[in-house]
């Protein structure tokens, strides 16, 4: 008998669902497209107030992870456990909980990834850096193209270390969505 995925340890699930980029698919923008439209309909009891599409499948061309990352963003007088349990009841996975942030996901199996992975950020509203750094490498192909030659590198080197692959990614990142909301000051708040 197979162990559940709660039950592997960190390093069999890094085993199980490994870092792996793939050439962008135009199914991407679809799977957004229906599950920003489920979530509207579950959620409308609590009015969320901005849904994105982040990651680098929101970015044209870009090879990416095969994992679509939406943001929920939800006004401060939201209860955010409430919107965290109505979308666990449509099927998604908590994967942690943490001041202000809830992550949950989509896709993962005992036999590993789904066709469809989505990963759910819940936030509060101004909680949003991702859409400062998606904007600025939509603003700038030749950021997206060297992000992405980060990513590449990184995967071949952390292939089975999540942890290790993210954090390499980190400083790039950041100095992007600093260069973002220099460039476009109070647009997200």
């Amino acid at each position: 008998m197979s162990k559940k995925l709660r039950e592997l340890t960190q390093e069999e699930l890094w085993q199980l669902f490994p870092i792996f980029l793939v050439e962008p698919k135009p199914q991407w923008a679809a799977l957004y497209a229906a599950t920003e439209e489920r979530l509207h309909d579950s959620l409308s009891g609590f009015s969320p107030y901005r849904i994105s599409h982040v990651g680098s499948t929101a970015i044209p061309n870009l090879w990416a992870k095969n994992i679509v990352d939406i943001m929920v963003e939800l006004s401060p007088e939201t209860d955010m456990e409430a919107v965290a349990q109505t979308i666990e009841a449509q099927g998604f996975t908590r994967k942690y909980t943490e001041e202000g942030r809830i992550f949950l996901h989509e896709g993962y199996t005992e036999q590993g990834f789904a066709d469809e992975v989505i990963h759910l950020h819940l936030r509060y509203r101004g909680d949003n850096d991702e859409l400062y750094f998606r904007d600025y490498l939509l603003k700038h192909p030749e950021c997206a193209r060297e992000y992405e030659a980060l990513k590449m590198q990184l995967w071949k080197q952390y292939e089975h270390n999540r942890d290790a692959y993210t954090e390499g990614k980190t400083a790039f990142i950041r100095k992007l969505t600093e260069a973002a909301k220099a460039a476009y000051g109070a647009r997200y708040v």
